[in-house]
């Protein structure tokens, strides 16, 4: 099997004074290595307490959830927190980037925490700055970077402990749209060099460049189809300059 998530009956639910809010019901889903999905679906569809349950962040309230064939539904904050650091890398919609550091002080600061020495944490981000095309921003700060210079450096970020999966969260929601579309090739690069890219979004342009579109409802699973109108960001009609 290359199922690198699967999830069995996955529930949430949260105790809200006298209410309990069913944020998720039984979602069964598998996603393969090296898959291209988005998430989908409106606002209070549950989308955003899916990334969290399968970036483990946060924990099932009922179900299982198989990460690499490991279930991770029942363990502890620090058990998840080494599964994360191992194998997930996060982007996030406002960057969340320490301002006073520079860029290549950003994308090295997740190694701190795994032993690795200050020299070999600085050469793996450079490899990873280069790679989305930043090598020559390396020691400007977060203020003195554009908005998509600074989704680079986050994508850097969550690339720099080398994960298997990565979990995007409106990615592309503070930029315009030329911007947004180098983003999205930098995705597909990174999907092409072999890793898993999860994408939760709420915009039909940006789910358009994955392979599978996953909308949820009211906590359910809407549809789960593969996407057959794949955008590609070097089509000619979708083609714009880097700058």
């Amino acid at each position: 099997m290359n199922s690198i998530i699967k999830t069995e009956h996955l529930s949430k639910k949260y105790v809200m004074g006298s209410q309990i809010v069913h944020a998720l019901q039984d979602i069964s889903i598998q996603i393969d290595r090296n898959e291209f999905v988005a998430l989908m679906g409106p606002s209070g569809s549950g989308k955003s307490t899916l990334m969290n349950l399968l970036g483990c962040l946060d924990t099932p309230s009922d179900g299982n959830y198989y990460l690499d064939g490991t279930n991770v539904s029942s363990m502890t904050d620090g058990e998840l927190a080494d599964v994360r650091n191992s194998q997930i890398g996060f982007v996030f919609q406002t960057f969340n980037l320490l301002p006073r550091i520079t860029a290549l002080d950003n994308v090295a600061l997740p190694l701190v925490y795994s032993g690795m020495s200050k020299a070999k944490r600085i050469e793996r981000a450079k490899e990873k700055l280069a790679i989305v095309g930043l090598d020559d921003r390396m020691d400007h700060k977060p203020n003195e970077l554009s908005g998509g210079q600074r989704q680079r450096v986050a994508i850097a970020r969550a690339l720099v402990n080398n994960p298997a999966i990565i979990l995007a969260d409106e990615p592309t929601g503070n930029l315009d749209t030329k911007t947004s579309v180098e983003i999205m090739r930098i995705f597909e690069n990174i999907h092409n060099n072999g890793n898993t890219i999860i994408i939760v979004t709420h915009e039909p342009d940006i789910a358009a460049h994955s392979h599978r579109i996953i909308r949820l409802r009211d906590g359910l699973v809407e549809y789960d189809k593969p996407n057959e109108n794949i955008i590609m960001s070097d089509d000619p009609a979708h083609r714009y300059s880097t700058s």
